[in-house]
This record gives C-alpha cells, sequence and structure tokens, in this order.
C-alpha cells in the first residue's frame, strides 16, 4: 500500500512537471481551450483499450497522435485556426467515446485513478515525460519566437511547420499521460492553471516556464497526497489544489508584488 502511494506520489510528480512546463506556452499561444478539447479526443482511445483489453492509454495516446497530426496538416492546408479544427474533432471524439466506452469504465476514463498504474507503466511514463521536458527545453525559445512573430521566426531559420507539429505532439504526449491522473475531463485544467496563475507573478519568460513547472508538480502532487486522506478521486483534488494556487497568485499580485 505504502510502495503504491509513493509510486502515484513520484508519478504525479513528473506528470506535474510536464503538464505545467508545456503548458505555460499553450498559455503564451492563446491555445487553452485547445489543451482541453484535446483531452477529450483521448476517451474513444481509452474506450477500445477497455473494450479489446489493452492498456487504455496506449489508445488514448494513438488518438491524440493522430487529431494532432490531422490538427496541423489541416491547419496548413485549409489555413484554418488550430482552435477551430480541435473543436471539430473534440465534439466527433467525444460522441465516438460515449457510445463506445463501457459504463463500468467511464468515471475511471472521466476522472482518471493513478493508483491503477503498474510498476512499468510508471517508470514508461516518467521516462517519457522526461523526454517531453528535454524535448521541449530545446524547441522552448523557437516556439516562443514563433509566437511572437511568425515572419521573424522564419527569417531567423526556424522551420515554424515543423517546431508547431513538435509541439503538438508534446502536448498530445503529455495529455495522454495526464489522463491517469486527472482523467479527460480534468486534464485540460491541469495544463492550463499552473500556467495562468504563474504568468500572474512571473516577471520574465524564463521565471514564467519554471514556476508554471512547479504548479503543475505542487498541483498534481497534492491532489494525489489529499485523495489518500479523504477517499476522493485525485483529480478534482488537484484542479482545487491548482485554483488555491491561482488565487494566492491573484492574492500576491494585488497585495505584495504591486
Amino acid at each position: 500500500m505504502i510502495e503504491s502511494f509513493s509510486l502515484s506520489v513520484i508519478l504525479s510528480m513528473f506528470i506535474g512537471l510536464s503538464a505545467g512546463y508545456i503548458g505555460s506556452l499553450i498559455v503564451l499561444k492563446r491555445m487553452a481551450l485547445v489543451g482541453d478539447a484535446l483531452s477529450h479526443v483521448a476517451l474513444p482511445g481509452l474506450a477500445l483499450g477497455i473494450l479489446f483489453n489493452f492498456n487504455p492509454f496506449l489508445g488514448a495516446f494513438a488518438f491524440l497522435f493522430v487529431s494532432a497530426v490531422l490538427t496541423w496538416y489541416i491547419e496548413r492546408t485549409a489555413k484554418l485556426p488550430a482552435e477551430s479544427i480541435v473543436g471539430v474533432l473534440f465534439v466527433t471524439a467525444l460522441a465516438i467515446g460515449i457510445l463506445t466506452i463501457p459504463e463500468e469504465g467511464l468515471l475511471e476514463a472521466l476522472f482518471g485513478d493513478i493508483s491503477k498504474i503498474t510498476t512499468v507503466g510508471a517508470v514508461l511514463t516518467i521516462l517519457t515525460s522526461v523526454a517531453v521536458m528535454y524535448i521541449m527545453k530545446i524547441t522552448y525559445n523557437k516556439l516562443v519566437l514563433a509566437v511572437i512573430s511568425e515572419e521573424l521566426a522564419v527569417s531567423k531559420g526556424i522551420n515554424v511547420t515543423l517546431v508547431n507539429l513538435v509541439y503538438l505532439l508534446l502536448v498530445s504526449i503529455v495529455v495522454a499521460i495526464g489522463v491517469s491522473v486527472v482523467g479527460t475531463l480534468l486534464i485540460g485544467a491541469l495544463v492550463v492553471i499552473p500556467a495562468v496563475a504563474a504568468k500572474i507573478i512571473s516577471p520574465n519568460l524564463s521565471r514564467y516556464a519554471f514556476l508554471s513547472s512547479i504548479f503543475g508538480l505542487v498541483s498534481a502532487t497534492a491532489g494525489v497526497i489529499s485523495a489518500s486522506y479523504t477517499n476522493l478521486p485525485a483529480g478534482p483534488l488537484a484542479i482545487f489544489s491548482g485554483l488555491t494556487l491561482f488565487l494566492g497568485c491573484l492574492a500576491a499580485k494585488k497585495f505584495v508584488l504591486k
């Protein structure tokens, strides 16, 4: 029991770190709703995993990966905003997911259950989180420059199309692994709330990315720890932890960091 709890805490720390880090760019790119919508795209993949008795999170990642590539392709060819494309994919995936997912697996898919993850799954998730953060670190400045001015980024020799595709894939990976902690309903909030809270009190970009990661870690870990004492789902508690940080940052900005 103690080993399972320790594993859940360690796992939530890495998922929270990667969610907060990647969320900092989602907020900068004004794509907060994209992160939320993408999380629902995972639902049909989870349903297939439950129906055909394989790891549901592999199914979730497969659907998220295809959605990310489709979003990238349609955005380039049809010149539509990413938010509009993800909106279409979101409602389609949600409809398929609700029709196909077994009733007994619905609550776990919606709210997550980190206690059911195996040791092998936990190790793979931690390694994936580390890889995501490493790739994010080496592409972060390029993505920020593309957000500020795509023409300027191109003039600096940055392949904006490629880095945007890589970024969408990283978002998909983080959403897929985060579903185990907070489920499809709430992973969008775990990605966005820590970043928004950090943005309130951050004086520069490097501090913003750092605080966003730390806030993600604190939110996810506090959710798992408080769930062990209250027997409530960790997902909603993680979101309330993030909300507390958000309100704390608002207060700090108003009364301390004037």
